[in-house]
């Protein structure tokens, strides 16, 4: 009731003591009825057609990543599953009928939907009892709101979104992910300072920046070996976990492709300069083994196929063996493809990192070849 008082009231102030002639915007004149049938204004031979085609396609991009964006928003609020697929065929099936009838574009905004949202409807029938009150208002009330002020109209909506905004997921997301914080504030000004439209495109720059990053930089990390275990973990995560004496153990967590394979190549060779520099200054043995573990690496093109090439030639212009553990099945097979497992020799592919520093640690002990070393066969048989 109270955005219906709001809107009685305000009128009725602008038409007492006629505000519209001191500033006070208001609605104005409203033509009555319903809109026309547009059915017969369709022509595929216009000279505009080309452009009315790029114009639908830009306008039902943003207006479907519009209202998904506020679908889910208040999914996540209410606790309750929303299907993305099934919102943009609702909005295409009804921007198709809407067109027949000069409907406006059909979408869900951010404003209407919090009024509906504040309003406390539940269901899709609010929509059908939305239509057949503006049905109703257009053929018979438009004259009354010819003094409604607009700041009226906007306070009502404000007040909506009021209550929408939780600033403890903000602090939550603050301590939890500082890129997320900042994708969030900056779909938030873009939306208060802009548009929606300019808030969405804001949050998805932001977001495919940080995917792009992740991608173009993927993690590489340093493993050591728990004691008492046969377990290797990141010495950075886990500082009980120790090196391996003349074996460096890498792990890289993402797919190998052309995205990243500069940066994987220049990080591992970088590892690996490190690891030399700090045996030689610790006094330790000489770096010997380079065991890469490719259990996280999903997928592997020709550029990654190439980087792991390269770094097995400066591993053997150093003199060092470079070992593989765990690589996947779509991966063995293109490395078998490639000829890379014939040149790296499939008695240095292991199924764990456990038993690839154990073959490494029999060869730096005895001088020989691991009998015990696995045979892989690729691809029938691949890891």
């Amino acid at each position: 009731m109270a955005p219906l008082a709001s809107l009685i009231l305000g009128s009725l102030l602008v038409f007492l003591t006629h505000a519209e002639k001191h500033g006070v915007q208001v609605i104005g004149n409203l033509k009555k009825g319903l809109n026309p049938l547009s059915v017969s204004d369709l022509a595929f031979g216009s000279p505009y057609l080309t452009t009315a085609i790029k114009t639908g396609i830009i306008t039902g991009v943003i207006g479907l990543a519009e209202g998904v964006a506020v679908g889910r928003s208040f999914a996540i609020f209410k606790n309750y599953h929303i299907d993305g697929n099934k919102e943009m065929i609702a909005f295409g099936m009804m921007n198709i009928a809407g067109s027949c009838t000069s409907c406006y574009l059909t979408a869900g905004p951010f404003s209407r939907t919090a009024v509906n949202f504040n309003a406390g409807c539940k269901t899709a029938v609010s929509n059908i009892v939305m239509a057949t009150a503006v049905m109703l208002t257009l053929l018979f009330l438009t004259p009354l709101f010819h003094y409604t002020p607009l700041v009226v109209l906007s306070s009502i909506i404000i007040s909506a979104m009021l209550g929408l905004i939780d600033y403890e997921v903000v602090i939550h997301l603050w301590k939890i992910d500082k890129f997320d914080f900042m994708v969030c504030m900056g779909a938030y000004f873009g939306v208060v300072f802009g548009s929606v439209e300019v808030g969405l495109v804001i949050a998805v720059t932001l977001s495919l920046l940080r995917v792009l990053l992740f991608v173009a930089r993927p993690r590489t990390v340093v493993l050591g070996s728990i004691p008492n275990s046969t377990v290797y973990r990141s010495v950075d995560q886990y500082p009980t976990a120790k090196n391996v004496p003349g074996v460096l153990i890498l792990q890289i967590d993402a797919p190998i492709y052309f995205a990243n394979a500069n940066y994987l190549r220049e990080r591992i060779s970088r590892w690996i300069y490190e690891e030399e520099d700090r045996l030689k200054s610790s006094g330790q043995s000489s770096l010997q083994y380079v065991i890469i573990d490719l259990s996280s690496v999903g997928s592997i093109d020709t550029s990654g196929i190439s980087t792991l090439e390269e770094i097995k030639k400066n591993a053997d212009r150093k003199g060092l063996k470079l070992v593989l553990a765990n690589p996947r099945s779509e991966v063995i097979k293109k490395l078998d493809k490639s000829k890379f497992v014939e040149n790296i020799g499939q008695e240095w592919i292991y199924l764990t990192v456990g038993e690839a520093v154990t073959a490494c640690n029999f060869m730096l002990h005895m001088g020989k070849p691991n009998p015990a070393a696995m045979e892989l066969q690729a691809p029938d048989n691949a890891v």
